[in-house]
């Protein structure tokens, strides 16, 4: 099969004529060629119509322009390579080079801006090409020079110096900006971010105000909640102190004699008198103790939670061993017992609110057998324990 390209041995390009090749060897100073049945790419894009020989190409057109579909037309342009110089072309070149010879003195290099070729210089770029980029990018700017150099990286004369008729009129270069201009463009920056960051500022803040009331929502709504068990509480308190025998044991009269008639308009007024001002039952008045616990260390919940899991401890073993003292006795100089509970305002009335008494001369909390009452201490187990699971307890 015969060649459809020349393949350079030295840095491997495919190139598509002798031509291509004398140029490359001029540029690169490489001189190993060979033919190759390997064709060279040719891609061209649907958008723009910009030929590409490589992929690499390719991407590089597809990054910097966003166009991502291109047409295989290689196996259209492949053609067998021919290794003799054309001696049209060979007569043309030499016409060219003679005639290039005989007007090399009216031919001179485009002035740039000499600002912008230190700069592309001192980036790493060759003058020649940073001179050829910033001539053909109109001394735009930095960024169109780079940008040109990008797109013509693989022309073949992209290191070598523009000349232009001496008589033509090259357009001034544009100036680089002022001190006074580049104060002013960094000002304008600024004030941008500045602004930026204000509007960044005012939306976090209208997440955290919606978070606020959320969060405000939530908690009135558990104080609601709290409010009405609370008056249910108060409801059956009150009807349970409205019974007859209740109001006749705590007003020290005798049993009510069933067969006596009784006037119904007093029970009005007793009823006012008995309404619960204050916890009237050992329950309301254990629940109380323990808000009041909470109340005065608020500051330091994981401390008050050790505390009412000890007391719970506490009541929890003398309900299950009501016959064993040691569970029915604490040393109030105990490190733990004073760490735990003793040192907190409300522990050891709870304890008392139980049964358990000091006793004199002594320096134990002490609860006699016969007065271990395990309807009492059932109701403290079941106040703690919802005092540990409820988080509003004390709060609201």
């Amino acid at each position: 099969m015969a060649g459809v390209s020349l393949k350079c041995g030295d840095c491997g390009a495919l190139l598509r004529s002798v031509e291509e090749a004398q140029e490359h060897a001029e540029l690169t100073s490489h001189s190993n060629f060979a033919e190759s049945t390997e064709a060279v790419l040719n891609l061209v894009c649907s958008s723009c119509g910009k030929p590409c020989r490589s992929k690499t190409e390719s991407d590089l057109h597809t990054k910097r322009t966003g166009h991502t579909e291109f047409v295989d037309k290689t196996s259209e342009a492949t053609k067998p390579i021919s290794l003799e110089v054309p001696k049209v072309a060979a007569t043309e070149l030499e016409g060219e080079v003679d005639a290039s010879t005989s007007q090399s003195e009216e031919m001179v290099v485009p002035e740039v801006d000499k600002k912008l070729l230190e700069e592309l210089e001192a980036m790493g770029f060759p003058t020649a090409r940073a001179t050829r980029a910033l001539h053909y990018s109109g001394n735009a700017s930095l960024e169109a020079a780079i940008n040109w150099v990008v797109e013509h990286e693989n022309d073949s004369d992209i290191d070598q110096l523009p000349m232009v008729p001496a008589n033509t009129k090259v357009e001034a270069p544009k100036p680089s900006l002022t001190p006074e201009q580049l104060k002013a463009k960094q000002q304008e920056l600024r004030e941008k971010a500045r602004k930026k960051k204000e509007e960044e500022e005012k939306r976090m803040e209208r997440e955290r105000e919606k978070e606020r009331i959320r969060v405000g929502k939530e908690l009135l709504e558990a104080k609601r909640i709290e409010e009405e068990n609370e008056r249910k509480r108060s409801v059956t308190t009150f009807i349970y102190l409205s019974s007859q025998a209740e109001r006749r044991r705590r007003l020290g009269l005798p049993p009510e004699d069933p067969s006596a008639a009784k006037p119904a308009a007093p029970v009005v007024e007793e009823k006012k008198t008995l309404l619960p001002i204050k916890p009237v039952t050992k329950v309301e008045q254990m629940r109380e103790c323990l808000r009041s616990l909470k109340q005065n260390h608020k500051d330091d919940d994981a401390k008050v939670k050790k505390a009412f899991q000890t007391l719970l401890t506490y009541i929890g073993n003398v309900v299950r061993n009501p016959e064993e003292e040691k569970f029915r006795k604490i040393r109030l100089s105990n490190p733990s017992f004073q760490e735990r509970v003793g040192a907190l305002k409300g522990g050891i009335e709870f304890l008392e609110l139980c049964g358990f008494e000091k006793i004199e001369g002594s320096e134990y909390l002490f609860l006699a057998r016969d007065k271990v009452d395990v309807t009492v201490l059932h109701s403290a187990g079941a106040e703690l324990d919802s005092a540990i699971k409820n988080p509003f307890f004390g709060v609201l």
